[in-house]
């Protein structure tokens, strides 16, 4: 693919071995990199898109499986970037398959959480009614990053946000040992709690969760 090409070409040219060699230490050594960072391959990825708008529009489901399948992790961002731009408001419910081969495919905190939020949280605004079905099966796979998936994918909801279902999904989770879930608990919650912060301290008040969500939830509120 021509614009696969062109975004490897971009990739090398701006190569930095010094940003590589931390990013590849910070990520605990488990993806290689270019060591480009965030800004720099935002731009590099927007010239090769520029170049080959008509081949994005056409295939981009194609090239986000491409570029997961490369090893270093500049590229799993750009793909899961180009996911959501051409998918974004226009999802199908067949578009769950590669969100789920997403969320269990490279998966680390980075992607998984960009994923939640960004896509799994918009394809459930534009179909609700598939949230129980999609949450009973992420649950059922026990997968750590489509459990946490769950979790955050209400990120950004705000007053959108199903504060029944958060906090079932918090309590399901809430005897975790598993450092991501106990963070990510934390995490929903403390978010929700600028929308609605007495009824987090309410539900921390009331549930047993670990030191590590119930410090993460009422951090910004006492």
């Amino acid at each position: 693919m021509d614009f696969l090409c062109t975004l490897l070409q971009l990739f090398n040219s701006n190569r930095n071995e010094d940003n590589a060699f931390q990013m590849h230490h910070y990520m605990k050594c488990k993806f290689e990199f270019f060591g480009i960072k965030a800004t720099e391959r935002r731009k590099l990825l927007n010239q090769a898109i520029n170049k080959h708008k008509d081949e994005l529009v056409n295939n981009y489901k194609e090239i986000t499986k491409e570029l997961y399948l490369v090893k270093e992790r500049e590229f799993h961002m750009c793909a899961i970037e180009i996911f959501e731009k051409y998918s974004r408001k226009r999802y199908t419910k067949e578009n769950i398959n590669i969100i789920q081969y997403l969320l269990e495919t490279n998966s680390w905190w980075d992607t998984v959480d960009y994923i939640s939020k960004h896509i799994l949280g918009k394809y459930l605004l534009q179909f609700p009614e598939e949230t129980e079905s999609v949450i009973s099966k992420f649950l059922k796979t026990k997968n750590r990053w489509l459990i946490r998936s769950t979790i955050l994918f209400q990120l950004g909801y705000n007053d959108k946000t199903n504060q029944e279902l958060l906090f079932r999904l918090c309590k399901i989770n809430s005897t975790s040992n598993e450092f991501f879930i106990k963070k990510a608990i934390g995490w929903a919650l403390r978010e929700y709690g600028k929308t609605n912060p007495q009824s987090v301290l309410n539900f921390v008040n009331s549930t047993e969760l670990k030191p590590l969500s119930k410090k993460e939830a009422i951090r910004n509120i006492i």
